[in-house]
């Protein structure tokens, strides 16, 4: 992994996205003859091209962390939609700038770079399933922590696998991982690593107070040019989560991040202004068909309000298009969003499974009570049990709340306090390291989520 502005992104992902810009600016230059009259207008040509087609790609989720565990059927059948929608924002392109002539592109263009993009793709990923790639980890400890180490390495994510070869037990312990990976407690570490090849060593160990914490050996490893992480860097670094159950407070304090500078208020407000605008206009058609479906569904009113709490645990009214019959809460008690909830309507079936009841809240932003990515705003009454439950769930508070965020594009709906644990890594994860560059990321992400209707309920 590398960071990116405080973001942790697979080198792997990195050097794909580059490679298949490339792919397609050779792609658009040597097809060149068959669609370009101005020798001038090339390389910008080309280079619009392709940025538009990665664009896509991007968009319907080619460079997501899972993408290294899809078969070539999969792949091709994310490139066929992917190179469509840049086939028609091109011809959108044209019309907006036509001294480029991108409107003479020609299909040869799009055959000749997708062929190229899903063969770089069939070796990287066929490169990236061998052991060419593989991360060789030793875990320091048997307990749970260990073995949700275990359980994350197993599921592959990110574009490089990783292998488990085993774990150092330690005294104080409750074991949960198999007794069959347990290695030799009596040899040290560093003598572990070597022998088995380790690349990493990650250490789990909750209490480090006690002897048994082998900090002489961990520093021996060190030195000896094993490097050694800690469970909490592990998780941030390879699911994008800060995990609340292996978090120790000083790694809040003293991890960096958190950047609350003027300079990163000021891009973030231009930010949140000018997405929403952008996003505003193109959805006003789409806004106008909702309220219009709404009114004729029951005649109810078209937008609901309702109290959440936002920065600094300031109350405010958000608004929705309302999705739910106008007594769903008849008894005044605020309830979870269930499966299926009886409480939604016809029209508020769809538009929550596309986020379109989402989109009133671009006045929340406007107003500055919202940014357009950040934790999503939660009502007072859950926030006040989660709070008791939840060991810092109040520090997604610190930031304005968002109208998308890295929870929503990552994890489904939430609706349980189970839910809110597992979003809160997320959100801890967006605050501690937000920055212009992982709102665009987010903001592309999250028109996969709109285009095929995750997470909705």
């Amino acid at each position: 992994m590398i960071r990116i502005f405080h973001h942790y992104v697979s080198r792997i992902a990195f050097m794909l996205l580059f490679l298949e810009l490339s792919i397609l600016l050779a792609a658009a230059v040597a097809s060149a003859p068959l669609w370009l009259s101005d020798p001038g207008q090339l390389y910008m040509a080309a280079l619009a091209f392709a940025v538009v087609m990665v664009f896509s790609m991007g968009t319907l989720g080619m460079y997501q962390h899972d993408q290294s565990r899809e078969d070539i059927k999969s792949t091709l059948l994310r490139i066929t939609p992917s190179f469509v929608l840049g086939f028609g924002l091109m011809h959108l392109l044209a019309v907006l700038l036509p001294q480029m002539q991108l409107g003479r592109l020609g299909s040869m263009v799009f055959l000749l770079g997708g062929g190229a993009v899903l063969l770089a793709r069939l070796v990287v990923f066929t490169s990236a399933q061998s052991r060419m790639l593989e991360q060789r980890l030793i875990i320091v400890g048997d307990g749970a922590i260990a073995r949700e180490c275990l359980e994350l390495a197993a599921s592959s994510i990110g574009f490089h696998p990783f292998r488990v070869v085993g774990f150092v037990p330690v005294q104080g312990e409750m074991r949960a991982v198999p007794p069959a990976m347990l290695l030799p407690g009596d040899l040290p570490l560093l003598t572990l690593a070597r022998r088995y090849a380790a690349d990493e060593i990650v250490v789990t160990v909750g209490d480090r107070r006690t002897g048994a914490y082998p900090v002489r050996q961990l520093l021996e490893c060190a030195l000896g040019g094993v490097p050694v992480t800690d469970a909490a860097t592990f998780f941030e670094r390879e699911a994008c989560q800060i995990r609340v159950d292996s978090l120790q407070p000083s790694y809040l304090i003293f991890g960096g991040g958190f950047d609350q500078s003027l300079m990163r208020a000021t891009v973030k407000r231009i930010f949140d202004l000018l997405a929403s605008a952008a996003i505003g206009l193109l959805a006003m058609p789409v806004m106008l068909a909702t309220a219009l479906a709404i009114k004729i569904e029951d005649g109810g009113p078209v937008f609901y309000r309702q109290e959440r709490v936002g920065r600094n645990n300031r109350l405010f009214q958000v608004l929705k298009f309302r999705s739910m019959r106008e007594d769903a809460e008849r008894n005044g008690q605020p309830q979870w969003a269930e499966q299926d909830d009886p409480r939604v309507t016809m029209v508020g079936r769809w538009i929550r499974k596309l986020r379109i009841d989402e989109l009133p809240q671009m006045l929340n932003v406007f107003k500055g009570e919202m940014s357009f990515v950040g934790p999503r705003p939660e009502r007072a009454y859950f926030v006040d049990q989660l709070c008791e439950r939840i060991a810092y769930y109040n520090v997604r508070h610190g930031i304005k709340p968002g109208i998308t965020g890295l929870a929503q594009v990552r994890y489904r709906y939430g609706a349980s306090v189970e839910d809110a644990l597992r979003k809160l890594q997320y959100d801890l994860y967006y605050v501690k390291n937000n920055s212009l560059f992982l709102d665009l990321l987010i903001l592309v992400d999250t028109v996969q989520v709109v285009l095929f209707g995750k997470g909705g309920r």
